[in-house]
């Protein structure tokens, strides 16, 4: 009888175990289902009444004014109030820009930053391409005092010009950074494989990430070399370089709560990548591709590694994004979003202490995503090849 109490009671005792551990398992598959559901996101049309020509960037001037600002790669910039959403012609550089229309081209009007104090001083900053002979140019413009959507096309002063050999791999963000300075993309100079080396020479621009000071100049040069940037005074170095060893950061950003530099790097013949740029990084090109020797090469001492590359099996061209730090989506903040072009995926990227990154597929867009960009809210807009403009929305 003591032993039929104590099977019974055993029994019972397991059932009840097992209830509860399969009420716990649904619990858990909900939460985790809840979870990917709530990092689910979807590319919703804003301003259907409006179209662009290859769009390439979508941003704001933070500024309090709400307006977004568009580039089309053959060289306008507009406009759009979102209250109207109508859009407006800015600056008008067609026709100046190099952009040739037959084949594949990565030239034109491609980058635009904006004074951090442009409320009160408002200049914009442009990348752009020019043929013979064939180079990348930073200019700075002023908006008209008595029309402050419009460009003052007079007031062009260029800052820098770099030679390109080849007609791809312009790199090609600027933006500024939380310390005030002007972060600037050089791809590798084009071709494949950067034939010239260009990415782990310190004494070339090209391949690289610039830091630089546009509010105090050093003549001769129209712009100022930041003192604690890494490589001043070091023989056969570019004072204004701040990164290298990167093959062709097509979209940087800056986080807006940490102000971390993040990059996608678009790969050459297997691999993409995700970096991190910090201070006299070497990121490895193009000795590395993403965390993989290039052509049997060997990795120098300190090259960095990538936060997270992928492989040509899911996608071939990165497009970099931004950590979400907008308020209508709580589920993704601190998680970086960026895309692929050639495929329309868009991932959810988020670093853990002493754990490898979470990396969530989000979105199947079917896009030919050319850019990602902020409101002035946090939230994230992209732009693509279809010529609209898409906010990121939870569906």
């Amino acid at each position: 009888m003591v032993d039929a109490c104590t099977r019974w009671t055993c029994t019972a005792l397991i059932r009840h175990a097992l209830a509860w551990c399969w009420l716990a398992c649904l619990l858990a598959a909900g939460r985790l289902q809840a979870e990917s559901d709530a990092l689910s996101v979807t590319p919703v049309e804003v301003f259907p009444n409006l179209t662009f020509d290859q769009p390439l960037y979508v941003g704001n001037a933070h500024d309090g004014s709400h307006r977004l600002f568009v580039l089309e790669q053959d060289g306008a910039m507009y406009i759009i109030h979102p209250e109207t959403g109508h859009k407006t012609l800015a600056l008008d550089l067609t026709g100046y820009v190099h952009h040739p229309r037959s084949g594949y081209t990565e030239e034109g009007l491609l980058s635009v930053a904006f004074h951090p104090q442009f409320a009160t001083h408002p200049l914009i900053y442009t990348w752009y391409c020019l043929d013979h002979p064939r180079r990348t140019v930073l200019s700075r413009f002023a908006m008209m005092a008595a029309h402050p959507d419009q460009v003052d096309r007079a007031s062009e002063t260029v800052l820098l010009e770099v030679r390109q050999p080849f007609t791809n791999h312009k790199g090609s963000t600027l933006l500024f950074g939380a310390d005030g300075d002007l972060y600037v993309s050089l791809g590798d100079g084009g071709s494949g494989g950067d034939p010239f080396h260009n990415a782990q020479n310190l004494s070339v621009l090209l391949g690289k990430i610039l830091r630089l000071d546009v509010d105090h100049p050093q003549p001769p040069l129209p712009y100022g070399i930041p003192a604690d940037n890494p490589f001043i005074g070091q023989a056969d170095a570019r004072g204004e370089i701040w990164a290298y060893g990167l093959r062709n950061v097509w979209r940087m950003s800056c986080d807006r709560a940490t102000g971390e530099l993040w990059a996608g790097d678009v790969g050459q013949d297997l691999w993409e990548e995700i970096d991190v740029i910090t201070r006299g990084g070497n990121y490895g090109w193009n000795l590395r591709e993403g965390t993989h020797p290039y052509k049997d090469q060997d990795a120098l001492p300190g090259m960095i590694e990538p936060v997270i590359d992928y492989g040509h099996d899911v996608g071939r061209c990165v497009i970099g994004g931004y950590v979400y730090r907008g308020a209508q989506y709580p589920a993704l903040r601190g998680w970086y979003l960026y895309g692929d072009f050639a495929t329309g995926r868009i991932w959810a990227l988020r670093r853990r202490p002493d754990l490898p990154p979470e990396n969530q597929l989000v979105a199947e867009s079917h896009l030919q995503i050319t850019s990602f960009g902020e409101d002035e809210q946090g939230e994230v807009y992209l732009t693509a090849f279809d010529g609209h403009l898409y906010r990121l929305a939870s569906p």
